[in-house]
């Protein structure tokens, strides 16, 4: 299974934010998308998972099966995006948002309890989110790529308003997922514990760099927060 941009570039109205990019994704693999704050990584993530209309150029996938067991033609067909919001109801029990996601996604699905369970959230299963503190909504919401069984994960901060525990506990679902085949597309600034994922690091009026991509080269990284 792939993902692949050719030539796509991001934007946000009329302008064009990120320049044409190129890069494959591939089973198993995962991409960080780095680079300052405002430079378009949520946007570039935006459009890969197909909220935004690309500016130029395009993204395709092979070798990935829709729900329904047919050929996949579009990333969101086979895409969880995890994005600065959590896309959970605050009146609606955390057990009830993620009954929805299960149903609107379809395919594969687990229990809430053993997606809770995964991010240690197991207590809060018939708790209104919104009663939950910032840490719990992340994890509950990251719950979401557990419920229902989707082979890309494309995740914009992850790992914000989580403590060391819970980091550590989220590199492991990622390592899980990538070995059962998973892909993973991240925007961060800070270290997922990827080691040996590839970066692509946008710069304004630059030609990304496309490299590989360590956890020294995060922590080394200016102007970032």
């Amino acid at each position: 299974m792939t993902v692949t941009a050719a030539g796509l570039s991001a934007g946000r109205g009329s302008e064009t934010v990120v320049p044409p990019q190129d890069f494959t994704v591939s089973s198993g693999e995962a991409l960080v998308v780095t680079g300052k704050n405002g430079i378009g990584k949520s946007t570039l993530l935006r459009t890969i998972a197909g909220l935004l209309p690309a500016m130029g150029g395009a993204i395709s996938v092979d070798g990935a099966l829709t729900p329904e067991g047919e050929p996949a033609e579009h990333v969101s067909e086979i895409a969880h995006y995890l994005g600065h919001r959590h896309a959970m109801k605050a009146s609606v029990t955390v057990r009830g948002n993620l009954a929805f996601w299960q149903s609107f996604l379809g395919g594969v699905r687990h229990t809430a309890e053993e997606a809770l369970e995964a991010v240690d959230l197991s207590h809060v299963l018939d708790l209104p989110f919104g009663y939950l503190s910032a840490g719990q909504q992340r994890r509950a919401a990251m719950a979401r790529l557990l419920v229902v069984e989707r082979p890309l994960w494309i995740l914009d901060e992850p790992t914000s308003a989580l403590d060391v525990h819970a980091q550590a506990r989220f590199a492991v679902l990622m390592t899980a997922h990538r070995a059962k085949g998973g892909l993973i597309i991240a925007a961060t600034h800070h270290a997922l514990g990827l080691e040996d994922a590839r970066s692509l690091h946008l710069e304004r009026d630059a030609t990304p760099a496309f490299h590989g991509f360590t956890e020294e080269d995060l922590a080394a990284e200016e102007g970032w927060s």
